[in-house]
């Protein structure tokens, strides 16, 4: 392996090695910290719920819905801002929703830009390989198979190295992606059943 590297030259290969350690953390971060169950728990609604209609609610049982999740932090955005009526709590949870999903985003424009730019990495290696290969025809004639050889392979393996950092990363991102949107939706259906609740005749479903 390492022989295939040094083949490709350090010049290209160091930064598409690079570009995949970033990936490999990157993926290990987002699968880590993309889990639904802790960003939106299920149960959290039914358990806000509750203390609602126990009158439980309070500066402390805030701070600790706050600390607890993801969507606690919205929920205890808009139950801060429920008395003063349903648009200024709606404002309230869009505004630390847009927050929260900025977190739940980070990275996965490092993960696209990686994926886009690992192959131009490998292109760029290629056009070294095969102006060494020139050059060697200029300067030698075509006799010296090996140094012809070598640019050719420099060429060759930095075109696959790329390709294999860049398609595993564009089918992280997608996939990272789609578990965001997915999530969101989540969160946003939860936040509007707090609202409905608390400002309007709707009972929350589902809520136990």
């Amino acid at each position: 392996m390492f022989e295939i590297i040094k083949s490709g030259g350090w010049l290209i290969m160091l930064p598409i090695l690079l570009c995949s350690a970033a990936v490999i953390a990157i993926c290990i971060d987002r699968l880590w910290t993309l889990n639904p169950q802790r960003i939106a728990p299920r149960t959290l609604l039914g358990e806000v719920w509750g203390w609602l209609k126990s009158n439980q609610v309070n500066g402390e049982k805030l701070k600790e819905l706050r600390d607890s999740s993801p969507l606690g932090r919205i929920f205890a955005a808009g139950l801060s801002n429920s008395r003063h009526g349903r648009e200024v709590m709606k404002d309230s949870i869009e505004e630390t929703a847009s927050q929260v999903v900025h977190e739940l985003e980070r990275f996965l424009n490092a993960l696209g830009t990686i994926a886009a730019v690992a192959p131009l990495i490998g292109l760029l290696g290629t056009v070294l390989g095969m102006i060494r290969v020139f050059n060697a025809i200029v300067l030698e004639g075509t006799g010296n198979a090996g140094i012809l050889a070598g640019g050719i392979s420099q060429a060759l393996i930095t075109t696959a190295a790329g390709l294999i950092v860049a398609i595993p990363a564009l089918m992280a991102h997608r996939y990272f992606q789609r578990r965001v949107d997915t999530i969101v939706v989540t969160m946003e259906q939860e936040a509007v059943k707090l609202v409905d609740a608390l400002h309007s005749d709707r009972k929350i479903e589902n809520a136990a």
